[in-house]
């Protein structure tokens, strides 16, 4: 179960460490703008606004994965198919990073979708 809780504190706080490429990518843009980030970010190009999108879509992710896993712990149902299905999201969140960064599409577009499938088969395996 420590795997499993791990890898819901990595997906929450994924976020965050996805904001060191960006900070990088607004440094080198002119100096971040501690003052008006957000509008610093809507003007940035390639890396940087890929960065960003990454960004967000961390965010985003937490939505989908975060109600699937709490789910499989209020429901005291944690077992190894979830610890598997668990780190296979944060494989595929991680990889789906480096290819938003790197500008790799069609890997991340696969990346997205088998995060989005684990989240609804560990939904699944509850019925």
């Amino acid at each position: 179960m420590t795997i499993f809780l791990l890898c819901l504190l990595f997906v929450c706080v994924m976020p965050f460490l996805a904001k060191l490429p960006l900070a990088w990518a607004m440094q080198k843009a002119g100096g971040y703008d501690n003052k008006h980030p957000r509008a610093q970010q809507q003007g940035l190009t390639g890396f940087g606004a890929r960065a960003n999108a990454a960004h967000y879509n961390c965010f985003e992710a937490i939505t989908y994965y975060a109600p699937a896993a709490l789910a499989v712990l209020a429901l005291g149902a944690v077992g190894s198919l979830h610890i598997y299905l668990a780190v296979a999201f944060v494989i595929c969140r991680i990889v789906y990073l480096v290819c938003y960064w790197y500008d790799i599409d069609k890997l991340r577009s696969i990346m997205f979708v088998a995060g989005l499938g684990i989240s609804v088969a560990m939904f699944a395996t509850l019925f």
